[in-house]
């Protein structure tokens, strides 16, 4: 059982629950003291045989989000005389309503709808959706993937047939670990899901292997790497092509290795990068041509290594091509698909072989004729879609799980949209940045009072596991998991869906979800592997190291790697562009992760936003010097679309001409009802990030590498007009 209980003579005084927690990638188990309804401690399962014990300061804002007085738990519609309760039938009909008097004078792609970064950490909202999706028959949709790993699905979509065919780090058994553009001890690892990375990068070490960290910034990763290099932001492709160039000139490329193999186009990487020598690169990179050589040759004569490249790499106008790049390299090197390489996670319950491969390019957005990705177009589409009058615009919205005025660019430019729409819903446990702009908002349960199953994450595990978590509380009467929110939406607006729709609506409102995880698991790679199994194993299922999967992890009809070379070496142009007209006088901005936070959605918990400031401008003594900027003091960052005024921390973490803002803060706008939150406001990144700024082959937003300009606060210009000090949107 999940649960055992520690009787005395008198009653049940004490109960013990394990769980997953769900506020990360990590996956980590926990195990949960409670008593009558009340958390009493949440520590680390070390029976896990994922995590074993490990957890990380988010997994205590478990209990602060059940328990937040500002959590919402039944839904609120504005009126003119602010929010007022109301039941769910009403806020369920009226919300139906709402979407279909839209839908009736503009047309049913009138609304938009979006998906935030929680809904993937989240078992019944991931397999229940889709009823949600297909019910609103809207092709304007929009999610936090093209701010964040549209590349990677990308790059799979291309490579191995399909979105989620993506290959993770053998971080366990690897020699060495290249880590461009990411910060794994900060986010637990991402599109890597591996809890105690500290641990394990640790080990890489102790085992006389290296790990080497390049990024703009020495990271809390960098800092117990075995060796760090700065880089300019957003010219991480000028280092992987010019890796590529050495690994041909030095003889290291490994055509014959058994992915290389599958590869019908392998042998046109040889001239791929041929103009991108190391020398070439320097100047720009700030990385020395023969540091570049080293670290290629250390890299390949390694018994086993893996390059592995995040959100540094993703988020910038090169970020499809660095994805590909660096993908590109652990194949021609043989490290795909081989231990301590770049391998595939084999989940127990495998959406690739039950979901759609995906797509690129089949649409393309209204207004700047973006491309869209299995039926998403890019979040810097959204606001301008509102905004600009014409057929097809948007006249309403349903956010769902998403605060997309903080975590998306041009933060000013969105709001201002949102506020000029004819309806809008919310599906939120919150009054944020994003949903007072909603007339209703539609709480769901909270996390411990739903059942859990990480479907997405398992899919990125550096080692297979299997988990299953019941809800530790009952929810009251008057509350509703999301699930049923989808359903009860889907059901008022599609009354005439087809019987097989609504037979399993039907099933999942008797059973739950938990009845399509059964199917899942049924049809899934481990016959053992049962919801009944994974009950009576409440810390997890052990299912094995990773291990080889080519070439029957491949999607491809024909079970060989498209490198599709001609659609990314056409995005050469543009690095050529780059490389003639860099200015390395600008001032670029970064953002930053903290492993208490994650995003915008844990500042209301006490115990995460506890301490100092953490929302600083942090820049390197030397810039600080140029501008006259002294620590602590208000700086002014203005970017091309708005400005925002923040204290500086004077660091040598960061490369000189760089600064690096915090992404998730800026809590201070009006109407906003989370009190830890607002009395941690800190300011907006993206009021400064630039929605114009894009990866053009993805249509990922950029928004690593922003150029920006700093004014150093004084006594003389402290006095300006708060409009002059404030974030504001440019014309």
């Amino acid at each position: 059982m999940s649960s055992e209980q520690i009787e005395t003579k008198d009653e049940v005084k004490e109960q013990t629950h394990f769980r997953t927690c769900n506020l990360c990638e990590a996956m980590c188990g926990i195990v949960i003291k409670h008593e009558n309804g009340k958390v009493l401690s949440i520590k680390g399962d070390k029976d896990d045989p994922f995590s074993q014990g490990y957890i990380c300061p988010k997994a205590t804002a478990l209990q602060d989000l059940h328990e937040d007085p500002d959590r919402l738990r039944q839904p609120i519609e504005r009126t003119a005389n602010g929010w007022k309760a109301i039941s769910w039938p009403e806020a369920l009909d009226k919300v139906a309503a709402g979407i279909e008097a839209v839908q009736q004078k503009h047309g049913q792609n009138a609304v938009g709808v979006y998906l935030g970064n929680p809904n993937v950490h989240n078992m019944g909202g991931m397999l229940t959706i889709r009823h949600l999706l297909n019910s609103i028959k809207t092709r304007s949709r929009f999610s936090a993937t093209s701010i964040d790993q549209l590349p990677h699905h990308i790059v799979s979509l291309h490579l191995f047939g399909h979105m989620l065919r993506i290959p993770v780090p053998d971080v366990n058994r690897t020699q060495y670990m290249l880590i461009i553009g990411g910060n794994p001890l900060a986010s637990n690892g991402s599109i890597m899901t591996a809890p105690n990375m500290r641990q394990k990068l640790k080990d890489i070490k102790a085992r006389d292997g290296k790990v080497v960290v390049i990024d703009p910034r020495r990271t809390e990763t960098a800092d117990i790497a075995s060796e760090h290099h700065f880089i300019r932001p957003a010219t991480d492709v000028l280092l992987l092509l010019a890796m590529l160039n050495e690994i041909y000139a030095q003889g290291y490329a490994k055509v014959d290795s058994r992915a290389a193999a599958l590869a019908p186009e392998i042998e046109r990487m040889a001239a791929f990068s041929e103009e991108y020598t190391p020398e070439s690169v320097a100047n720009i990179t700030g990385i020395t041509a023969v540091e570049i050589k080293r670290i290629v040759k250390e890299f390949c004569e390694a018994e086993s290594s893996v390059c592995y490249g995040r959100m540094g790499i993703s988020v910038q106008e090169f970020g499809l091509l660095s994805q590909y790049l660096s993908m590109v390299i652990n194949i021609v090197t043989g490290r795909l698909d081989e231990e301590g390489g770049l391998m595939f996670p084999n989940p127990a319950v495998d959406v690739v072989n039950t979901s759609g491969p995906g797509y690129l390019g089949k649409r393309h957005s209204r207004v700047s004729h973006l491309p869209d990705f299995n039926g998403e177009y890019p979040v810097v589409a959204m606001a301008e879609e509102m905004l600009v009058e014409g057929e097809g615009q948007l006249k309403a919205f349903v956010s769902v799980a998403g605060n997309p005025v903080l975590s998306t660019p041009n933060g000013e430019k969105l709001d201002e949209a949102l506020s000029q729409l004819e309806f809008m819903v919310s599906l939120d446990y919150f009054v944020t940045e994003t949903s007072r702009h909603a007339n209703i908002i539609l709480p769901p349960v909270s996390p411990l009072e739903r059942d859990h199953y990480d479907i997405t994450f398992n899919g990125f595990a550096v080692h297979n596991v299997a988990k299953y978590s019941p809800a530790l509380f009952s929810k009251n009467d008057n509350e509703k998991h999301d699930w049923e929110i989808y359903l009860g939406l889907a059901d008022r607006l599609d009354k005439d869906a087809p019987e097989a729709i609504q037979k399993e609506r039907s099933l999942i409102h008797s059973f739950g979800p938990t009845v399509l995880l059964e199917q899942g698991l049924k049809y899934g790679p481990y016959r053992e592997v049962t919801l009944a199994a994974l009950k009576d194993n409440p810390h997890g299922i052990d299912l094995g190291p990773l291990h080889r999967m080519l070439p029957e992890a491949i999607k491809h009809a024909d079970k060989q790697i498209h490198l599709n070379v001609g659609f990314y070496q056409a995005d050469l142009d543009r690095v050529r562009e780059m490389m003639q007209n860099y200015d390395d006088q600008q001032i670029l901005l970064i953002g930053r992760r903290h492993v208490r936070s994650n995003n915008s959605w844990l500042h209301n918990s006490h115990r995460l936003v506890k301490g100092k400031p953490r929302c600083t401008l942090m820049l390197h003594p030397d810039t600080a010097q140029a501008y006259g900027i002294e620590d602590g003091q208000d700086v002014k960052v203005t970017s091309r679309v708005g400005s925002v005024v923040v204290a500086a921390e004077v660091t040598d973490e960061l490369m000189p001409g760089v600064v690096s803002i915090p992404h998730g803060w800026g809590h201070g706008r009006s109407g906003v009802k989370q009190k830890i939150a607002q009395a941690h406001a800190g300011v907006s990144v993206n009021d400064l990030t630039d929605d114009t700024l894009i990866d053009t082959l993805s249509g990922n937003a950029a928004v690593n590498g922003v150029p920006v300009t700093l004014e150093a606060i004084t006594s003389e210009t402290a006095g300006l007009d708060a409009s002059e000090t404030q974030a504001s949107s440019a014309a």
